[in-house]
């Protein structure tokens, strides 16, 4: 039962980052003047984390992402028998935000007109940043990501104070990446809205998919394995 309750804590708290951030750049971000724009939707995804962490993060430890459960494996802080039953609670998460977040956009007269805050490079990033343009910046962040997450949560770190720091970390990501690959950092994040987007007609993200799998699990591990060998080695 216990572990149930971690696995749901992950569903529940994916499923609010990507409702919350996806949705915060699907209704809000271009609403006419008064659109919370880049900003906005940076502060949102890490308002998630922020609110998430505090709720569950006691039971689940409050990954909320794939990348970052990798991650913590391989700075030597989870089990790797608790990794795919993780990564599982996560994608579901995130495909049961992405069909809610669908249903309130098809909701707006008009009808659906697409676009659910998909990931992507090329011709699919917002700014049309290249391959290896958008590699860089998930590959690093994702890393830094994990640098700040295992050093909040260190155990010499002020307590209590975690989760501003992850959340805040997440807000900066953002600042930095939307234009490029409108941020990933989380393969889970990625695959709802791809999925949902797939489902109903609009396959492209689809065919990119496998990037923002493949980036931020690089970054994760490389992030983990710098903490830990690297910047706080155990004594």
């Amino acid at each position: 039962m216990k572990d149930m309750n971690k696995l749901l804590a992950e569903c529940f708290g994916t499923f609010w980052l990507v409702f919350g951030g996806c949705g915060s750049a699907v209704l809000a971000a271009g609403y006419p003047a008064l659109g919370i724009g880049f900003a906005g939707v940076a502060l949102a995804f890490g308002l998630t984390v922020v609110t998430m962490a505090y709720a569950v993060g006691h039971v689940s430890g409050g990954h909320f992402n794939p990348a970052v459960t990798l991650g913590l494996w391989a700075g030597g802080r989870f089990e790797s028998k608790n990794v795919l039953p993780y990564w599982a609670a996560q994608v579901v998460g995130g495909v049961l935000a992405a069909m809610a977040l669908y249903l309130v956009a098809s909701g707006k007269a008009g009808g659906y007109t697409g676009g659910l805050a998909t990931n992507g490079y090329g011709a699919l990033s917002p700014d049309h940043y290249s391959m290896a343009a958008g590699a860089i910046i998930e590959v690093l962040l994702t890393a830094f990501f994990l640098i700040v997450i295992m050093g909040a949560t260190d155990g010499r770190a002020p307590a209590g104070f975690a989760p501003l720091a992850i959340g805040l970390c997440l807000t900066l990501i953002h600042l930095i990446s939307i234009p490029v690959t409108n941020t990933s950092v989380n393969p889970a994040r990625s695959f709802g809205p791809a999925f949902v987007e797939w489902l109903v007609g609009n396959g492209d993200a689809m065919g990119q998919l496998w990037f923002f799998w493949v980036m931020p699990l690089i970054g994760g591990v490389l992030g983990g394995m710098v903490y830990r060998h690297v910047i706080a080695p155990a004594d």
